[in-house]
């Protein structure tokens, strides 16, 4: 996918240099969320190992937003379904963070962001499935709101720290923590939906041969880690 895109250029902004791709598509919005999914599961991966818990889960809900996000632009590409909610997306994921000239505190950017709920109306609409639009939304809902917690340090989330008779906090690895397990569970998920945004990537761009080989993948790294009952239909 890289390769179709092409080299992002070295350009000047607000006294140095960075790299930005000359056109700003939706492939190149596809794209780039793609390789925080690939970042963000090494960091689930590092975290785990380390027993840091609440910080794996912090990234769960970064994964979350990645893989909603890329659904969302992909399927307009796939059903060539694009809105007008696709055009404010983009151009605020585009949005430079300090307007050219300006500093950091004279600068007015305000980055308009696109409702989560939106979002997820758009990729759970009825596209002839015979699923719940309603139902996929909700779900996706409750997961948001369940990492948020993890996110914003809400009391009920940090208290996952405590484990032992008496309890105490634990400020290191969790590797003994009851919950520990879950944690290890749960990765599963993020894998998978991280496998499946590749695939509906490489069918947005146009490359069938990607998109049936990570299609079959998916399903065999679903069935070989006994979660066959996860498998979604091709788009």
């Amino acid at each position: 996918m890289a390769s179709q895109l092409g080299v992002p250029k070295r350009v000047f902004i607000n006294g140095g240099y960075a790299y930005r791709y000359e056109k700003k598509t939706i492939y190149v919005a596809i794209f780039l969320k793609l390789a925080r999914v690939v970042t963000g599961l090494q960091a689930i991966i590092q975290l785990n190992s380390a027993g840091l818990l609440q910080e794996q889960a912090v990234i769960h809900r970064v994964a979350d937003e990645l893989t909603e996000d890329i659904t969302f632009l992909t399927f307009s590409v796939i059903f060539a379904d694009a809105t007008e909610l696709h055009n404010k997306y983009l151009e605020a994921f585009f949005e430079e963070e300090i307007e050219g000239g300006k500093s950091a505190i004279e600068s007015a950017q305000k980055r308009p962001m696109v409702p989560r709920k939106k979002i997820r109306s758009y990729i759970n609409k009825d596209r002839g499935a015979g699923e719940d639009p309603g139902r996929g939304a909700e779900i996706s809902r409750t997961l948001s709101k369940t990492y948020s917690g993890y996110v914003h340090a809400a009391a009920p989330q940090i208290m996952e720290l405590f484990s032992g008779d008496p309890p105490i906090v634990c400020l290191g690895a969790a590797h003994g923590s009851p919950l520990y397990q879950d944690h290890v569970d749960d990765m599963f998920n993020y894998f998978y939906r991280g496998l499946i945004a590749f695939s509906y990537g490489a069918k947005s761009f146009g490359n069938e041969g990607l998109f049936t080989f990570l299609f079959e993948y998916t399903k065999e790294f679903a069935t070989k880690s006994g979660r066959a009952e996860y498998l979604v239909q091709k788009p």
